[in-house]
């Protein structure tokens, strides 16, 4: 009889958590009661570019932690002057990122003197803007 009791509480337990993990909505889903909640990250981002040439090419990483339920836009500021930000939108993330989610923001850069800029690679969505540092180094040549 004890076997018996044992083995109903246990299903009982069992059946009472999975009842509760089922009526429960997905980890770190987004709902009405916890709206959109990211941050973007300081990766200590940082380049070298040949001061003459700049880099038509240039990307920057955007890295995203969290989850956001309407498009984020983002982009690069405060580039030498002749660069050409190109901002972008990210779709609305599905899901909670406890770890980065790495987008990339193209940023050409014209040529330069010779020298550090600090850039800022920025996200928003709408009502908050977040930025992080970029280092860009202009130097005769980059090795």
């Amino acid at each position: 009889m004890g076997r018996i009791r044992r083995a109903t509480s246990r299903t009982l337990g069992l059946t009472a958590a999975l009842a509760l993990v089922g009526a429960a909505p997905a980890v770190g889903a987004p709902t009405a009661e916890h709206p959109s909640k990211w941050e973007l990250v300081d990766i200590g981002q940082r380049t070298c570019v040949t001061s003459d040439f700049g880099h038509p090419g240039q990307y920057f990483l955007v890295p995203l932690r969290g989850y956001w339920t309407t498009p984020l836009e983002v982009g690069t500021r405060n580039l030498p002057p002749g660069s050409s930000p190109q901002p972008t939108t990210i779709a609305p993330a599905e899901r909670y990122h406890e770890d980065h989610v790495l987008e990339g923001v193209m940023s050409p850069l014209a040529p330069a003197p010779v020298g550090v800029y600090t850039a800022e690679v920025w996200a928003s969505d709408g009502r908050t803007t977040q930025a992080v540092p970029i280092t860009i180094t202009f130097e005769e040549r980059c090795y």
